[in-house]
């Protein structure tokens, strides 16, 4: 993952900085994640189809001046490309349960809720191993590649020897055989569309609502994307943090009562 994460309080690889807050080099109530998202968002519009297509072409110019065989094309991040948000994703899930458990460090969790904690904990040791595999694949495989053939052969044009029992008919079923396997291992395109979700505005809408009488998270998350559920589930975190609000949940998976904290 080539993003670089730049906010106030840090400048860098964003696997960098989950890795300072999990050793508590930094703390995690100075890092803002609607910043974060906010930054990485930018990041995601800088990505055009020209400049994957540049770096495609240039790659393809290296690996001709290197080697005199036809070249194969690496696999490489483009624009709005699964891996990329992919990767994203996992680590700012991560930096959300650790903001949320310093937000509420007393929040007590049903055992499906904890269930789904160890599995995101899971799922990111696993990113994390395979992580160095990956760039290392990435590597290997831009490398100059070598090949050996035998000194007899050695300068002679390539000569197809058709065996005695092949005719037109069985090349055609050949050549369709290895098209349609291809298309198999092509992927398939995905369009990604992307929308910007402040944290600030979800914020005032909380306490907009409010002000007409108690309100419930289910009605303020009907219909919308899984990104504005969680943008409105952190904005009452903070909200719980600041005193403004006061939450009720009178059973496990039932709905939450919100409701404005008396002055």
């Amino acid at each position: 993952m080539n993003y670089e994460l730049r906010t106030q309080q840090f400048t860098g690889p964003i696997e960098k900085l989950l890795e300072l807050i999990e050793e508590k080099k930094l703390p995690i109530s100075d890092l803002s994640l609607a910043e974060v998202t906010a930054d990485f968002l930018h990041y995601l519009k800088t990505l055009t189809n020209t400049d994957f297509t540049q770096t495609n072409t240039d790659n393809a110019r290296t690996n001709t001046k290197k080697s005199q065989h036809k070249s194969v094309s690496s696999p490489c991040e483009s624009a709005y490309s699964p891996r990329l948000l992919a990767d994203f994703v996992v680590i700012a899930s991560r930096l959300l349960l650790i903001k949320s458990k310093s937000l509420l460090p007393n929040f007590e969790l049903t055992e499906d809720e904890e269930e789904g904690i160890k599995d995101l904990e899971r799922r990111i040791r696993l990113y994390k191993e395979f992580k160095p595999a990956i760039d290392l694949f990435k590597k290997t495989w831009e490398q100059k590649g070598y090949s050996v053939s035998r000194p007899l052969f050695h300068g002679r044009p390539p000569v197809f020897y058709p065996s005695k029992n092949l005719d037109i008919k069985i090349l055609h079923q050949a050549i369709n055989s290895v098209f349609e396997a291809i298309k198999e291992l092509s992927p398939e395109t995905q369009t990604i569309e992307l929308s910007e979700i402040s944290l600030e505005e979800k914020i005032k809408e909380v306490i907009k609502r409010l002000e007409v009488g108690i309100q419930h998270f289910g009605k303020l998350t009907k219909e919308k994307s899984r990104l504005e559920v969680i943008v409105f589930f952190l904005a009452l975190l903070h909200l719980l943090r600041d005193q403004v609000i006061k939450v009720e949940q009178k059973q496990g998976f039932s709905d939450i009562m919100i409701e404005k904290h008396e002055s």
